[in-house]
């Protein structure tokens, strides 16, 4: 087995013994926050970040801002900023407009367009990540994703390509923030996670070029998780690939997924998580439509929140939703 990519870092950014998984502060529910224009997309993110219990536990000890020598726009001092008023406000609604001011640095958005929750997302815990390594460029891949960033939501894929010719194995190694799933005709989050691991044959134009037999030969590559991050979240693709249409399917999704079945190593321990938060899209095409989200606050209740209104809701209502995005922890 030849691998790719897995090296150990030089340097430790954040241990993970510091990383508390579990709430630090037990309180009700915050603030829910004013749409600005077409700006439920990146309320629903907002409020999923701020409930995911290692991230608010971070922002809310200021670790980052009280060393933060950044000039101008960081992500990382805006969300403190925003978690700690979220948390902390005893208005009924507050409005994002640090985040909505430094939109063009996060991403391709604007405050007056509809944009997609998802690549806001990706967007955000990318700017957070950049925030936290503050212009280092001498650091090495490894040790770049030792941030608290990656060491919240940060996994490993492993792909193993096995060519069909001479049955050599090569094993190749990438890290993930999310797994984004097709769910064309997959009824349930279980069935999504095992398509996602199935062996494939590849393209035969993409064929691959085998070092033992020296010539490009069939192969079959197969995915699955080798290591687990601490958070980790999925991405409903209802994204129709051929015509961009709304996949509506009801995709039934567990409060407890065990990880253990989709990982490199199916042998051992279940590897338990928990949903903490959801993403709901509403709306017949991707283009048009609202988001609106749940979320586990650190009291154990959960709420629904969308835009200002925030309220109280049980368990079965979370789990009967035409989800988008699911957050769980372990």
């Amino acid at each position: 087995v030849i691998g790719k990519g897995m090296s150990p870092p030089r340097k430790i950014l954040i241990p993970p013994e510091k990383i508390a998984m579990g709430w630090r502060q037990k309180r009700r529910p915050g603030a829910g926050l004013y749409n600005l224009g077409s700006t439920c997309y990146l309320n629903v993110i907002l409020q999923c970040l701020t409930y995911t219990p290692p991230l608010a536990n971070y922002l809310l000890s200021r670790q980052h801002s009280r060393f933060c020598h950044q000039q101008g726009f960081c992500m990382m001092c805006i969300m403190e900023d925003h978690v700690r008023k979220v948390l902390y406000s005893s208005a009924t609604a507050i409005r994002p407009r640090a985040v909505i001011r430094d939109l063009r640095f996060i991403g391709e958005f604007k405050p007056d367009l509809p944009g997609d929750a998802y690549e806001f997302l990706r967007c955000t815990l990318s700017a957070m990540h950049r925030a936290c390594l503050g212009g280092s460029s001498d650091l090495d891949n490894s040790s770049q994703g030792t941030t608290i960033i990656h060491q919240i939501f940060r996994g490993i894929l492993r792909s193993r390509i096995t060519c069909l010719s001479c049955t050599t194995v090569s094993d190749f190694y990438v890290a993930f923030m999310d797994i984004l799933l097709k769910i064309k005709g997959a009824s349930s989050l279980s069935i999504a996670l095992e398509n996602f691991v199935t062996p494939r044959e590849m393209d035969w134009r993409k064929r691959f070029k085998c070092n033992e037999c020296k010539k490009k030969a069939a192969a079959s590559k197969r995915v699955t998780i080798h290591r687990e991050p601490r958070v980790l979240t999925v991405c409903l693709g209802r994204a129709d690939e051929r015509t961009s249409r709304k996949i509506s399917q009801v995709v039934a999704y567990p409060e407890y997924l065990d990880l253990r079945p989709y990982m490199s190593d199916t042998a051992g321990e279940p590897l338990l998580y928990s949903l903490y938060a959801v993403v709901v899209h509403s709306g017949h095409t991707c283009l048009e439509g609202h988001f609106f989200c749940y979320t586990k606050a650190s009291n154990g209740q959960w709420y629904k929140m969308n835009d200002v209104t925030v309220d109280s809701c049980g368990i079965h209502t979370v789990l009967e939703q035409q989800a988008y995005l699911l957050f769980y922890a372990r």
